[in-house]
């Protein structure tokens, strides 16, 4: 596999080695020693999530403020734009963002670490999403960043259309009066 720095040093790329003929392809999703030993050499993973989302839909920026999700995505039918919010207060970057296109045609995942918001964006008529979490779910600890926080101005690629957003998301909190990580 590769890791690819992003302008945020701790969410990385990762391009894993296909291997393509006539008949299709394959390729290793995860392996845990490589991650550990280029990624970072802390994370167990304990959830995996599979979503699927029409053209249009914004999810995110999500987070848990109590036990904090490190998260590794990736998209394994259509298009989404990714993005990664750095929410740790004591962090050089903290307030700044980055976005990557993730694709079943390019096969890149997201590494996004705890203490990060993350979000995405579907850019083909569908999109299905898996992500494997460090942490569990735990709604009562789930916040949300508004998506379209003029702060953090964050560049989604909308078309001018107005995104599909949940109930939770447009009740998000710009990051001035979010709960944020030390």
């Amino acid at each position: 596999m590769k890791v690819i720095a992003t302008s945020l040093p701790d969410v990385k790329i990762i391009e894993p080695r296909v291997f393509e003929d006539p008949r299709g392809f394959f390729y290793e999703s995860f392996n845990a020693r490589n991650f550990t030993e280029h990624v970072d050499p802390t994370v167990q993973f304990v959830q995996d999530n599979h979503s699927k989302s029409a053209k249009g839909v914004l999810r995110g920026l999500h987070y848990q403020i109590l036990h904090p999700q490190g998260k590794l995505v990736r998209v394994v039918h259509g298009e989404v734009f990714d993005v990664a919010v750095d929410i740790r207060r004591s962090s050089p970057t903290f307030g700044q963002w980055t976005g990557v296109v993730l694709s079943a045609a390019n096969k890149r995942q997201l590494w996004v670490p705890p203490g990060f918001a993350h979000g995405f964006y579907v850019t083909s008529e569908s999109a299905e999403f898996l992500y494997k979490t460090t942490d569990y779910w735990y709604q009562e600890h789930e916040r949300s960043l508004l998506w379209n926080d003029p702060s953090l101005g964050i560049e989604w690629p909308l078309d001018g259309a107005a995104p599909q957003v949940a109930a939770k998301d447009v009740a998000g909190r710009v990051l001035a009066d979010a709960e944020v990580f030390a």
